[in-house]
């Protein structure tokens, strides 16, 4: 299942991608109903949103009859690992380190969150 997308996702479509990461394959109706508890989005948007991810090589789908059904063709954990890399690349020259200070800084680390991020290091080294 997992490809890259052949295009950035927006966050629109990242909406009706978690939907579907969460359950698959789904009715465009399903998926539309899903989001409707996180946006005020008709049934049009969804099918247009679903749409663009099936240009995308996001989503596939398959005729069930006389509706199509969709799911991912992108696992989650793919597509983050690569909009986090894309992310350290853009912004922090390829490096990990400053983005770490970046976020120490301006979200005033917990002594809970920097135990976590020991623990992680700790895992990393072993």
């Amino acid at each position: 299942m997992s490809q890259k997308p052949t295009e950035r996702i927006s966050d629109a479509e990242l909406a009706v991608m978690e939907v579907l990461w969460e359950e698959s394959p789904l009715t465009a109706t399903e998926v539309s109903g899903r989001v409707a508890s996180r946006r005020d989005w008709s049934l049009a948007t969804v099918k247009t949103l679903l749409s663009r991810l099936v240009s995308k090589k996001a989503i596939g789908h398959h005729l069930d009859g006389r509706r199509f059904l969709y799911a991912p063709l992108v696992e989650r954990d793919a597509y983050v690992t690569g909009e986090s890399r894309r992310l350290v690349d853009r912004f922090f020259g390829g490096k990990l380190m400053p983005l770490v200070a970046h976020l120490a800084e301006q979200e005033k680390l917990s002594s809970d969150d920097i135990a976590e991020i020991e623990r992680l290091l700790r895992e990393m080294k072993s």
